[in-house]
């Protein structure tokens, strides 16, 4: 039950955090309007208010129903596995709930918006720039976490299967 509680919590407060950070931007800046929060940071930090109707990156933007189409298969899936978790997989349940609450929280924007609203912009000047949301950050790091927490498992279970050293 705790497992399931983990996931539930991490999928709530990022979906909720998405959705209230995205009402803010709609409520304040207008579309590609642009602002530095923190000055010191401005060149390579600021808010932007974009839209995407494709992947991240604004990949294939014409492609927004697949897309939401695939994040549910995703969601389906994402459960089907957290349900053969053990009740102590507590870190893998809260990197799925990661992985969950952003899904949601893209979900509401295009079913919403018909569109997902990005707004963290992060540039290196003349090399990169990039628009995302809470959302894209949220699947992101539970995709990582999911990745260390399968290497630990994979790690332990070698480790109690070689036999101990005599001599």
């Amino acid at each position: 039950m705790r497992k399931w509680l983990v996931l539930a919590s991490a999928c709530a407060l990022v979906a909720l955090a998405d959705q209230l950070s995205k009402r803010w931007v709609v409520a304040n800046l207008a579309l590609y309007e642009s602002i530095a929060p923190i000055p010191q940071l401005e060149p390579f930090f600021r808010l932007t208010r974009s839209s995407n109707t494709g992947a991240a990156f604004g990949i294939l933007p014409m492609a927004g129903d697949v897309f939401l189409l695939i994040a549910l298969v995703i969601i389906v899936g994402l459960l089907w596995h957290a349900r053969a978790l053990p009740p102590s997989a507590r870190f893998a349940a809260f990197s799925i709930g990661l992985v969950l609450g952003g899904a949601f929280g893209n979900i509401a924007d295009r079913l919403h918006y018909g569109h997902v609203i990005d707004f963290i912009h992060y540039r290196i000047p003349g090399l990169f720039s990039n628009v995302s949301n809470l959302a894209d950050h949220a699947i992101v790091l539970g995709v990582f976490l999911v990745l260390v927490e399968s290497v630990w498992r994979e790690r332990r279970v070698k480790a109690s299967a070689q036999p101990s050293a005599q001599h």
